[in-house]
């Protein structure tokens, strides 16, 4: 996926912070303050350790329970409006507020998915970018990833192209530890991870894509495109790219073949390396 900045580790911390002193001031426990803004007592935890930001609705709300003035809410702001490209930027707080994800890649591992390695490789290709911009990508990048390791991560379906094992990033090394990664994540219980065949057309290989499905809010899903991509909402699109989908995903390898592919494939670039 495309994307920059740093994600703004800074503010990040400061909005965790600032929440638990504001909360433990009005002497209110995380569950009271999670039934007085409306949400889960994990979505607070989770603000206040930092693995994940408000909302802006979270955050206005935050906001008026503490009487801050629209502080968490200049925060937050501040944070959506790192160095993201503008195509992505309105799909990141959707996929941090996401119970499910279901993504599809054709060319290589998905965002969410790729190690610190790979991700400098493919931010490094990019025309134009200073080193300190290539070091804020690709924390962005990795930062995006903190929402798989929640203590209630969403769920998490990937369907990518066979072909992905064999594209060399970055030299064997490198591959062989991201397919490695990959497959630790196809082991973990809420994340499915199936492959397609690199040899068979299907309805997707036009683009990469991933839809965001809330539990409070209608899915919204992001087309990827080579200079940026695209942020949809409407309902129709979203629901079409829905079906596309579970169109490939039915084509696709079972997870436990998947996961014996990527295992062979880490095994070859690691005898690539050796060689």
């Amino acid at each position: 996926m495309t994307l920059g900045g740093s994600g703004g580790d800074l503010e990040r911390q400061l909005i965790a912070e600032e929440v638990r002193a504001q909360r433990e001031t009005r002497r209110l426990t995380q569950d009271e303050l999670a039934r007085q803004i409306g949400f889960s007592h994990s979505t607070v935890k989770n603000i206040e350790s930092g693995y994940r930001m408000p909302t802006r609705e979270q955050a206005a709300l935050l906001d008026k329970v503490f009487g801050t003035a629209g502080m968490l809410c200049r925060l937050e702001a501040r944070i959506r409006a790192a160095p993201i490209s503008p195509g992505f930027r309105p799909f990141v707080a959707a996929e941090a507020e996401a119970r499910t994800i279901k993504t599809f890649e054709h060319t290589l591992v998905p965002g969410l998915l790729q190690t610190e390695d790979y991700a400098r490789t493919l931010v490094e290709a990019y025309p134009g970018l200073t080193s300190d911009e290539v070091t804020a990508r690709v924390a962005a990048k990795l930062n995006r990833q903190r929402v798989l390791d929640t203590e209630e991560p969403p769920w998490l379906w990937a369907v990518i192209d066979e072909h992905v094992l064999r594209r060399e990033i970055g030299g064997p090394g490198v591959m062989a530890a991201q397919l490695a990664k990959l497959a630790e994540f196809a082991r973990r219980p809420r994340i499915t991870i199936q492959l397609i065949s690199a040899a068979r057309a299907h309805t997707a290989l036009a683009g990469a894509f991933v839809i965001a499905e809330l539990a409070r809010q209608p899915a919204v899903a992001y087309l990827d495109t080579v200079l940026d991509g695209q942020t949809v909402q409407d309902p129709a699109m979203v629901e079409m790219t829905t079906v596309v989908f579970d169109t490939i995903r039915t084509d696709a390898y079972s997870g436990d073949e998947s996961l014996e592919l990527i295992e062979e494939g880490v095994q070859q670039w690691k005898q690539r390396t050796a060689s």
